[in-house]
């Protein structure tokens, strides 16, 4: 009967008539329920989390394949205007030789055309020095004899023609 009065006895009796009401009172279920739905929760929670990572990767994937082909046409875009600076350049030395040829040229012909107007008025200048000169020669000569009208007007026509 010394069970009957030791306390951890009665304890442990307490206790189990304890755990036999809440059984019958259904608490393990609320329990069950409420672990149940902490769980769910967690659980819906961690499927957002890795929803929400694979639309980030998504993403990422996406802005690097974006900088990709942005560095790529940049490239692009850098080779060709490299090409056509280059093509500009061999351009405008072909022109710029074209030109200075066409310069030379032009200058050439001037000086060809100078040159010939000087000569021409060099011989102008000397016929009429010539001119001058046998006609004065003439007129000396026939200044001691007598004149005749036709001699006069051969000689005067003889200076237009040396001309």
């Amino acid at each position: 009967m010394e069970l009957l009065t030791d306390a951890h006895f009665w304890v442990g009796v307490a206790f189990v008539v304890f755990l036999a009401v809440l059984v019958m009172a259904g608490v393990h279920k609320l329990a069950w329920k409420a672990l149940g739905d902490a769980g769910d929760k967690v659980r819906a929670q961690l499927d957002e989390a890795n929803r929400l990572r694979e639309e980030a990767q998504q993403l990422l994937s996406g802005i690097k394949a974006d900088r990709e082909a942005s560095e790529k046409l940049a490239a692009e875009m850098l080779a060709n205007a490299r090409e056509e600076a280059a093509r500009l350049q061999v351009e405008a030395q072909e022109k710029l030789a074209e030109q200075i040829e066409r310069r030379g040229q032009l200058a050439e012909r001037r000086i060809a055309t100078a040159e010939a107007q000087a000569a021409a008025d060099v011989k102008a200048a000397a016929a009429d020095l010539a001119a001058q000169m046998a006609e004065q020669v003439l007129t000396q000569r026939l200044t001691g004899a007598k004149s005749d009208p036709l001699i006069d007007a051969a000689i005067g026509q003889m200076a237009g023609k040396l001309q």
